[in-house]
């Protein structure tokens, strides 16, 4: 009789779990260095950047080559504070995970309206910080951490400018067109132009969902605001709407852009990913 052979199953090593990259924010520099280091030491935890401003950490969050998992974040900074960064963060198609460090017990509630995975207050004690990063993985490996109707692609994008120290908060729905200004990029709405350190190539991939078209190397429109293109010699043009007493925009389209465009337009196709 032939021997039997048994089949050993073979073992199969789950995937390496990856690494957090988190996000602190405090405008006191001791207290964000505090927690930079103690975020360091936390488990699983590979990568900790700072800022000390909301406007620098939109900046970072946006573009940031890795994402960003979590944001720690202090609630009194002057400008924007953290729960008006939380707020835009929300709108984001996938937002990081919010914590919020503070030494004010009394701004829970309005945290955890917002979403917060969690409230910490200073000083830090190294088991709870550990219980909260705990929590975000937690969030981020369940579905209810993925966009829903309130956060996914259909959400209106808020941009966080500033201006003469001042920070004001731009709608994307706002926005009429966009310049680029080498590595920066200007938002044109109704009203005024911001610039943003954006590049337009990221605002191009990231707002085309929205009806953002590309039309020449330097120029991205809202689909919405164009009431046409036309020939102007040799050049095409897109023409947007006028605004009150405001005369409207022509913008030149580039020959690579135009037959595109001119599908859009007539097809009424949403633009997707190219």
């Amino acid at each position: 009789m032939a021997p039997v052979v048994t089949q050993i199953p073979e073992f199969s090593a789950p995937p390496p779990r990856r690494g957090l990259t988190v996000l602190a924010v405090d405008d006191e520099l001791p207290a964000l260095d505090e927690l930079e280091f103690a975020l360091m030491q936390t488990d699983p935890v590979t990568t900790v950047l700072t800022a000390s401003d909301a406007t620098t950490a939109l900046r970072l969050i946006t573009d940031s080559p890795t994402p960003i998992d979590a944001v720690f974040l202090d609630i009194n900074m002057p400008g924007l504070d953290g729960l008006e960064l939380a707020r835009v963060l929300g709108a984001f198609a996938d937002p990081p995970s919010v914590v919020f460090v503070t030494a004010h017990d009394d701004r829970a509630v309005r945290a955890f309206d917002l979403g917060a995975v969690d409230y910490l207050l200073k000083p830090l004690r190294t088991e709870r910080l550990a219980e909260a990063v705990g929590r975000v993985v937690d969030h981020r490996a369940t579905p209810s951490a993925a966009p829903g109707p309130a956060h996914g692609r259909d959400a209106d994008e808020v941009l966080a400018v500033e201006i003469a120290g001042i920070t004001t908060l731009v709608p994307r729905s706002d926005v009429r067109w966009v310049e680029a200004v080498g590595d920066y990029a200007r938002l044109h709405t109704d009203r005024d132009a911001h610039l943003v350190r954006t590049p337009l190539s990221t605002l191009e991939n990231r707002w085309q969902h929205a009806g953002f078209v590309r039309v020449h190397r330097s120029y991205l429109v809202h689909l919405p605001s164009v009431t046409g293109i036309r020939t102007a010699g040799s050049q095409t043009v897109v023409c947007l709407r006028p605004v009150g007493d405001a005369p409207g925009v022509e913008l030149p389209v580039s020959r690579r852009h135009t037959r595109e465009l001119k599908d859009r337009l007539v097809g009424g196709r949403s633009p997707g990913p190219r």
